[in-house]
């Protein structure tokens, strides 16, 4: 039996249905006789109601379809409590929308899961490798980027790579043949990270926003041959000839090798040494896994994501679905020679000649247009045309692409009161990017959801991705503990970086107004609470409105609202901001639309800020009426209290969407030697499994010392004191909770105390011995 993650719906589902959409209760409707009833220990030969339940969602599905017609009120879905294991994805088209002014709503009880993921059973230890147990893949399980045991995402096999590397024009060149023996190379993967923490930064790969990773396509004796087409995506881009340095793309680096190395290999069997870490060996069709202290494999449940999709829709209307956990779902792309050559936001190049012309349009000869149409993430659960629909009082959760994604032309849409959480990349993904002028998203609702702990994988998604759009309003969310920026609007603003406009759209009238946002960009660089990019109206009155929303506790440099690339007519007016690394609010951009030198208009009015700017018009930026915050505690309670969620989803804040257990592992160490001594600095973990952070454990050689998380929190450093001058030292950090410790961070680059460092003015911070 699959362990069930417990959803409570009672009051708080009342609260949605009276407000959502005005669906009619099905027991009012007159239409009950019409309901259908599934449950995980019911057979599809019986009828489908209360008193014979059907099995599957597939046979619900055709019984709902069957009686849509000829209901005269809504029909309604009752799913049971339990696991609903999918072997294919659950499509939905036209026949199963609402009809004659009624709706099909999929209803779920208090337990109700949709999995794509299979149980992994029949562990036994490997003879000679002490602590590692495997088992047989299970049936349909060919490939897998996620585990999870007991509710709780494993680390993939991962470690610095044993050699090193130089950069060719087919991959690398290696310093010594460690790696040419290494099992299944074609499953192996570079990661390029953005850096390390503080003293020992790197080249950013292709932005220190994004985080590319590429598989290896074949390896002999020192030779690395890189998988094709992501090598060239990530190492080829068109370069403007005539502005050195400048892709034409616009958005970042040009050559993921410009000055930087892999940053850690992932997915090989060879680096799988620590408790914690699997890895799926596709050619024996065998599970690796190395438990942790405590961890009984023989009564533990094991989840390995089997499909990449749970539910696609399209031209759907007319439908909710409610009270259901959605989990257990991967994404197979990046594990293909495509790899995951971002972009920006979970955008990624793609295809044999993606670096040449995908997106590059009307600046590069046969150029994909229009400008910036780049491959979006995909959804798990995926909407596309699709109209009147809700998705309400649910969990998105244990998912390995984006957690919905509705997709062009989705409209009159509410997604409200739901937890997004454990998501490989973005959390909800509005509109796309290929249709600027004639797309038509709009009225799309996203209110009073929390979103935290993502995305797990793919860190430079973001919580709420919204496209081109009219009529969208992202309003009362909490958006905490996040990797990049909590929520990103608009797109195709770049080409005012070579003085050309923003590509023309038919976005308006989006509303961002009264979200919590905190703890963001706790991994990445370069982002935003709320980052908005392009055109956004015609007009001030017309543009998008960040009203009311309260954003604070930023890590990574960046911005609180972050007006980015011709930014246009966005109006920041009556919000909180504080704690911000580099700018509450920015920044300005020549309006290349004419050739009067002006900046894109913007208003930016009535805030309680840190950044003080006075009163004026900067070339059509017009900052009045702003407050200069001194102290959070002094911000209007009228908007920090009514940012957020609003009274009747507050129940959010407590409900579990994931199993109990040890916190992420720390990212982007950095340390700096002293006189016997090494300062250590890291990008704290976003992802607790129920438990807060109590404390880090940091350790260099055999010596580890604790750091309460509090204190790290306010003085961003730990020390290890009592190191001999002269030796060598790694560092790595491991985040702890009431659960236990987690995987140890990957390490920081070595570095060696002695006397003479003292002199640069570095003084201890305190230490506890562990």
């Amino acid at each position: 039996m699959k362990r069930s993650v417990q959803l409570a719906v009672g009051a708080a589902a009342a609260v949605i249905s009276a407000v959502a959409l005005t669906a009619t209760p099905a027991d009012a409707s007159g239409s009950h006789g019409a309901d259908v009833y599934v449950s995980p220990h019911g057979n599809d030969r019986l009828s489908g109601t209360s008193a014979q339940p059907v099995r599957t969602l597939p046979r619900a599905q055709e019984l709902a379809r069957e009686r849509a017609g000829h209901a005269n009120g809504d029909i309604t879905v009752h799913l049971a409590a339990g696991v609903f294991d999918l072997s294919q994805p659950l499509k939905f088209d036209a026949r199963d929308s609402g009809v004659n002014g009624h709706r099909v709503i999929w209803q779920g009880s208090r337990g109700t899961e949709i999995s794509g993921g299979k149980q992994v059973t029949g562990w036994h230890p490997v003879p000679g490798k002490p602590g590692l147990f495997s088992a047989p893949a299970p049936k349909g399980l060919d490939n897998t980027r996620q585990l999870y045991v007991n509710g709780v995402r494993e680390q993939r096999a991962q470690g610095p790579l044993p050699v090193t590397v130089k950069a060719t024009a087919t991959g690398y060149t290696a310093s010594a043949a460690t790696m040419a023996g290494w099992r299944n190379p074609t499953d192996i993967e570079f990661v390029y990270t953005a850096g390390e923490a503080l003293w020992n930064i790197q080249r950013d790969g292709l932005g220190q926003w994004t985080e590319p990773r590429c598989p290896i396509g074949s390896m002999s004796d020192t030779t690395i041959t890189m998988a094709q087409p992501c090598w060239d995506n990530s190492t080829k881009r068109v370069l403007f000839p005539n502005i050195p340095g400048r892709s034409v793309n616009m958005v970042g680096p040009y050559d993921l090798t410009n000055g930087r190395h892999p940053t850690y290999v992932e997915n090989a069997f060879e680096v799988l040494d620590t408790p914690g870490e699997w890895y799926l060996d596709r050619s024996s069709h065998t599970v690796y896994y190395m438990p942790r202290p405590g961890e009984n494999l023989h009564t533990a449940d094991v989840e390995a994501p089997a499909l990449e999709q749970l539910i696609t829709a399209t031209g759907l209307h007319d439908v909710s679905f409610r009270g259901i956990q959605f989990e257990y779902a991967t994404w197979l792309t990046p594990s293909s020679p495509e790899g995951f050559s971002e972009i920006q936001a979970g955008y990624t190049n793609t295809g044999p000649d993606g670096w040449a012309v995908q997106g590059l349009c009307q600046f590069v000869p046969n150029g994909k247009c229009p400008y910036a149409s780049w491959t979006p993430e995909p959804g798990n659960i995926t909407v596309s045309g699709g109209s009147g629909l809700e998705f309400s009082d649910s969990a998105f959760t244990h998912l390995g692409a984006a957690g919905l994604r509705l997709a062009d032309n989705t409209a009159n849409t509410m997604v409200r009161g739901n937890v997004f959480t454990d998501i490989s990349g973005n959390g909800i993904e509005i509109g796309g990017v290929d249709q600027p002028t004639t797309g038509s998203t709009h009225d799309v609702q996203v209110l009073d959801n929390h979103l935290y702990g993502l995305p797990r994988e793919f860190h430079g998604g973001v919580a709420i991705l919204n496209g081109y759009s009219q009529h969208d309003v992202i309003s009362h969310n909490q958006i905490d503990h996040v990797a990049y920026s909590a929520i990103s609007m608009g797109w195709g603003g770049w080409p005012d970086k070579i003085k050309v406009a923003a590509t023309p759209n038919n976005s308006h009238d989006n509303v961002v107004s009264d979200n919590l946002i905190h703890d963001y960009m706790l991994s990445l660089d370069d982002g935003g609470g709320i980052y908005t990019q392009g055109i956004t109206g015609s007009s001030l009155a017309t543009g998008e409105k960040v009203t009311g929303n309260v954003i604070y506790g930023q890590l990574g440099l960046g911005k609180g609202v972050y007006t980015d690339n011709g930014n246009t007519y966005e109006n920041v007016v009556g919000n909180v901001i504080y704690g911000v690394a580099y700018a509450d609010v920015g920044t300005a951009h020549v309006d290349y639309r004419d050739n009067l030198g002006n900046n894109d208009p913007t208003l930016i009015q009535g805030n309680y800020w840190e950044q003080g700017d006075k009163d004026g018009n900067n070339k059509g930026v017009i900052t009045q009426d702003n407050h200069l915050l001194d102290n959070p505690s002094a911000a209007p309670k009228s908007i920090v209290d009514n940012a957020g969620l609003e009274p009747a989803y507050r129940g959010l804040l407590s409900r579990s969407a994931t199993g109990n257990g040890v916190p992420a592992q720390p990212t982007r160490v950095g340390a700096f030697a002293a006189d016997g001594k090494v300062y250590v600095t890291w990008n704290p973990s976003y992802a607790f499994n129920n438990a807060a952070l109590d404390s880090y454990l940091v350790t260099a050689g055999s010596r580890t010392v604790s750091i309460p998380a509090a204190q790290f929190d306010k003085q961003g450093y730990a020390v290890v004191d009592g190191l001999a001058n002269g030796t060598s030292y790694v560092v790595t950090v491991r985040a702890h909770n009431r659960f236990g410790a987690s995987t140890p961070s990957l390490p920081a680059a070595p570095v060696t105390p002695g006397p003479y460092l003292e002199r640069r003015g570095i003084r201890r911070g305190p230490t506890v011995e562990q």
